[in-house]
């Protein structure tokens, strides 16, 4: 929330979204795609836990981007994280069977094919009809296009860590993203289910809406909207309801 300003829609003209959680269920379709796996490749799939599995690729993804973003390590691609984080877990969690490397390939590029929320592509679909909308995601640019097709997801632009340079929460990626929209930053909207990515937006004076996502992480999600949210320009329960309160038909 922009401090001693009033937040009105009409004064925004950009909504960039964060997609891992915000926008895809990457842990449900995760886990779906380990366990065919698994079906498919791996002799002892009964006695691995895939929802760990799946927990600890992601984390995996965080830590490195998290690394990245204050040049703590080289730079990579998303895909590239993914894969070395993959071929750790093969090994840690004992995954025998008969599988090559093209098939971990093919399992490393799930990441492309997530599903979205139920809400994402008709939210998403209005929002685009006032809006511009656009990813703002560590996920790199192929993936992200990818995903989009498989998904449904009607972007207007995709930018991406590999695109600017950079990874959230560094500074750099979200002020790139108003120059390659060339627009002020009170003009652009961050969207997302994170405290801290929406948190180091306001830093730069964009606007913010948190996402409330209780089922990102599995477990018994709570539908009570986190006392936090409260700080930030707007909070939905989905992406239709942000549509709502941004007015769009």
């Amino acid at each position: 929330m922009v401090a001693g300003d009033t937040f009105a829609p009409d004064r925004v003209k950009a909504l960039v979204f964060d997609v891992f959680g915000t926008v895809v269920d990457w842990r449900t379709s995760m886990v779906c795609e380990l366990r065919q796996f698994g079906q498919k490749h791996v002799a002892n799939s009964d006695e691995v836990d895939w929802e760990t599995f799946a927990d600890e690729w992601r984390a995996g993804y965080s830590t490195a981007c998290s690394e990245l973003s204050r040049g703590r390590a080289p730079w990579r691609i998303v895909d590239d994280i993914h894969r070395e984080r993959l071929d750790e877990l093969i090994q840690r969690h004992d995954v025998n069977g008969t599988f090559s490397n093209s098939d971990l390939d093919h399992l490393n590029k799930a990441w492309h094919r997530l599903d979205g929320w139920a809400d994402s592509s008709t939210g998403l679909g209005r929002l685009k009809g006032r809006f511009i909308v656009s990813t703002l995601s560590n996920g790199n640019f192929g993936l992200l296009v990818a995903m989009a097709k498989h998904a449904d997801l009607p972007w207007d632009a995709i930018i991406s860590a590999d695109v600017v340079g950079a990874y959230k929460p560094n500074p750099r990626v979200y002020s790139s993203c108003c120059r390659l929209l060339g627009l002020g930053p009170e003009s652009v909207m961050m969207v997302a289910a994170h405290r801290g990515d929406l948190e180091a937006a306001s830093e730069l004076r964009m606007r913010t809406a948190f996402i409330h996502r209780p089922s990102e992480h599995g477990g018994e999600p709570s539908d009570a909207m986190p006392e936090f949210a409260g700080q930030f320009d707007l909070s939905a329960t989905d992406l239709n309801d942000l549509a709502d309160q941004m007015m769009c038909p």
